[in-house]
C-alpha cells in the first residue's frame, strides 16, 4: 500500500507556496483599500504605517467632487449585467448544437471562433469604430453589451459544449420516448444540469464587462461610460492626481466583483472542475 502522505518538508514547502500567493494576491488590494482611508501624505511613506488613524475625506471628496463615477459604476452595471445574460443565452444554445449536432461545419467552425478569440481585442475594434458610427451605435450601452458578449461567447460556448458533452445522449432518447419536445428537453432538461457551466461562464463574462477599459475608453464618450473611464481621469486629474480618492473609487469598484466571487465561488469552483472531467 502506497503511502501518500507528505514529508514535513513537503509540507513545509507548500505552506510556504501558499503564503507567497496568498500574500502577492491580496496585497495589493489590501494596500489600496487601506490607503483609501488615509491622508495623502500617510498613502507612500516608507515604511509603511499599518496602525493609522483612519479618515473618510477620499470618499467625501469623491462624492462632491466626482459624481459622474458613480453615473458610470451604473453604465458598468448596465453594461456587464446585459453582456452576461446575452452571452450566457447564446453559450448556452451554442454549447448544445455543438455537442449534439456534430459535423464537419461545427467542427471547422469552432476551430474558427477559438481563433478569433486569441486575437489582440485592438485588432477587431478600430474597424469597428466607423460601423458602429454608421450604425448609429455609438456611445450607447447596447454596442458594448453586444462587444462584450461577443467577446466571450466563443469561449463560453466551448465550456458549455463539456458540460454537455458530459450528460449522455440516452437521456435525450428518453426524454423523447416520453413524449418532450427538443425544446422542452433544452429548456427543462438540460438547462439545470448544466447550470453550473452557466454560473462560472457568466461570472467571467460579468467580471470582465464590469473591468474592460480598451473598447469603452474607443466607443464611449459620454452617455454610456464605465466606471474605468472615470478612474483613468482621476489619474490625469490636472491639479495631480490625488492619490486617497482614486483609491476610494478602486475601492467602490472593487466591492461589487468581490462580492459575486463571494456567492458564487461554489458555483466557479464546481463548475470549472466539473466541465474539465469527463463523464
Amino acid at each position: 500500500m502506497m503511502n501518500d502522505a507528505f514529508s514535513p518538508l513537503e509540507r513545509l514547502a507548500r505552506g510556504l507556496l501558499l503564503v507567497f500567493i496568498l500574500i502577492w494576491s491580496v496585497a495589493p488590494i489590501l494596500f489600496i483599500v487601506s490607503s483609501s482611508f488615509k491622508r495623502q501624505v500617510d498613502i507612500f511613506v516608507y515604511p509603511p504605517r499599518v496602525v493609522f488613524a483612519p479618515t473618510f475625506d477620499n470618499y467625501i471628496k469623491l462624492v462632491s467632487q466626482w459624481q459622474d463615477f458613480f453615473t458610470s459604476m451604473g453604465n458598468s452595471l448596465i453594461v456587464a449585467i446585459g453582456a452576461t445574460m446575452l452571452a450566457g443565452l447564446v453559450s448556452f444554445f451554442g454549447g448544445y448544437a455543438y455537442s449534439r449536432y456534430r459535423n464537419r461545419f461545427t467542427a471547422w467552425s469552432a476551430v474558427y471562433m477559438i481563433a478569433v478569440r486569441v486575437l489582440p481585442p485592438i485588432v477587431v475594434t478600430l474597424p469597428l469604430f466607423p460601423v458602429a458610427n454608421r450604425l448609429g451605435l455609438g456611445d450607447t450601452h447596447l454596442l458594448l453589451i453586444l462587444l462584450y458578449a461577443t467577446f466571450w461567447v466563443s469561449l463560453n460556448t466551448m465550456i458549455m459544449k463539456n458540460f454537455f458533452d458530459q450528460i449522455p445522449y440516452e437521456l435525450d432518447e428518453a426524454a423523447y420516448v416520453d413524449g418532450a419536445s427538443e425544446w422542452q428537453l433544452v429548456s427543462k432538461i438540460l438547462a439545470r444540469l448544466t447550470l453550473q457551466g452557466m454560473a462560472a461562464g457568466s461570472i467571467f463574462v460579468f467580471v470582465f464587462a464590469w473591468n474592460e477599459y480598451l473598447f469603452a475608453m474607443i466607443f464611449t464618450t459620454n452617455r454610456a461610460k464605465t466606471a474605468p473611464l472615470i478612474l483613468s481621469e482621476l489619474m490625469g486629474a490636472v491639479d495631480g492626481t490625488e492619490w486617497g480618492v482614486l483609491f476610494a473609487g478602486v475601492t467602490l469598484q472593487l466591492v461589487p466583483v468581490v462580492l459575486l466571487v463571494t456567492l458564487a465561488r461554489r458555483y466557479l469552483i464546481s463548475g470549472l472542475t466539473a466541465g474539465a472531467v469527463k463523464g
